[in-house]
């Protein structure tokens, strides 16, 4: 394993349940493209943070995806995934590129993550999507449209059609081919991710949109009754509604603002979150947190990591957005490490230095500062500190 530099200073961290852990363990996953440049400016932050809060957190690197390829002729190696497991949090930044998309399918860098999230049973996948109200005219959308949006995706992540079998090519014979991917669900995969969907509804306001398709699927048919079911048992004091997933994909963009949690599949979160991200601006804005099963201890098996991909095009230009990044820094520090101040901080931080005007090339704007990578993280960095003074915590 490559070892990167280790944060220590005086503190304990407290879980989620209050129990005493110390040191906490990071593990961060580069990977490829902008990863690694948007991966450094969170680093600095989260050092940053363990500085101000006195927190001690034991941070290791490793390699996933192509770098991985590259190196050990996998995607994903056995003691990387086992180092994952151990950690009380992984934070990844991007994998894939075209350099790989001629290699052997079970070896290019995607396969590698699919691999981390079903050791590491993340089952939940939380995508925020919201607009900072400085951002609202860079949305492709008009501005009272989008401005002032807030919704939580809740995504079912180890199911579906991305994990169902049976999968694959088949020869037919006579120049034909047959792709095959099958889509399925069990009635515990659905309730597991519908109660962490009411759960977080309940920190919000109280109401569910489950999205499927049950009107041409029977996994969709059985997605919606269990969660019917579930809510009648246990959440009725939150909404829930239902929508087929065509009908979603046209609410987000007419009228965003009328949605707080989305819950749904595999695939239908993967296509609606990316759709979802557009309308903050840039898919360089949101992190993103993947949940697991508790632990003894009370925390939970957590993966965190940017939405918007490895980007291949812009790597190495020095013009990557690491605002998704550093967001990702902050669930981790409120999901994992127990500190949701640290995490408001960094949060109100980006809204200062975005209502300050400075911009990355995704979410210019005209009369706006365009700044680079490491200028957006100093400027983030700077009021993390400003703000920790004004607040006493320096």
């Amino acid at each position: 394993m490559v070892q990167t530099p280790t944060t220590s200073v005086n503190g304990l961290v407290q879980n989620r349940n209050g129990l005493e852990k110390t040191p906490m363990k990071i593990l961060m996953l580069p990977g490829d493209g902008i990863g690694p440049e948007v991966l450094y400016q969170a680093r600095r932050v989260l050092d940053c943070i363990c500085i101000i809060y006195g927190l001690e957190i034991d941070v290791t690197q490793d390699l996933i995806g192509g770098a991985s390829y590259e190196t050990h002729g996998e995607p994903a190696t056995d003691q990387m995934i086992e180092d994952a497991c151990a950690a009380d949090a992984v934070i990844l930044g991007a994998v894939g590129g075209p350099r790989w998309e001629d290699i052997d399918y079970a070896l290019r860098p995607e396969r590698g993550l699919l691999k981390l999230r079903k050791a590491m049973q993340v089952f939940a996948n939380l995508r925020p999507a919201f607009c900072y109200p400085s951002l609202a005219v860079s949305s492709t959308l008009k501005t009272e449209v989008v401005s002032g949006f807030d919704m939580m995706i809740v995504r079912e992540l180890t199911g579906g059609v991305y994990f169902g079998e049976p999968r694959g090519i088949e020869d037919l014979g006579d120049g034909k081919r047959r792709g095959v991917n099958t889509h399925h669900y069990e009635t515990d995969e659905i309730l597991r991710v519908a109660r962490i969907a009411f759960e977080m509804a309940r920190t919000r306001s109280s109401r569910v949109m489950s999205v499927d398709k049950a009107n041409v699927m029977e996994a969709g048919l059985l997605w919606r009754e269990e969660v019917s079911k579930l809510h009648a048992e246990e959440y009725g004091d939150v909404q829930l509604d239902h929508m087929y997933a065509d009908n979603c994909a046209m609410q987000l963009v007419r009228d965003p603002k009328q949605f707080d949690v989305i819950l749904t599949d595999n695939l239908f979160g993967d296509i609606l979150s990316d759709e979802a991200s557009m309308l903050t601006g840039s898919i360089g804005m949101l992190p993103s947190a993947s949940l697991g099963p508790a632990r003894p201890n009370g925390s939970r098996f957590a993966l965190y990591e940017p939405i918007h991909g490895s980007a291949p095009d812009i790597a190495g230009q020095g013009i990557a957005n690491p605002i998704a990044a550093i967001l990702s820094v902050a669930m981790a520090l409120e999901y994992s490490l127990g500190v949701p101040d640290a995490a408001q901080l960094i949060r109100d931080a980006v809204e200062k230095v975005l209502s300050g005007g400075m911009r990355t090339t995704d979410i210019m704007t005209p009369g706006m500062a365009r700044v680079s990578t490491t200028v957006m993280a100093d400027a983030v960095l700077s009021q993390v500190e400003k703000m920790a003074r004004e607040q006493k915590l320096l």
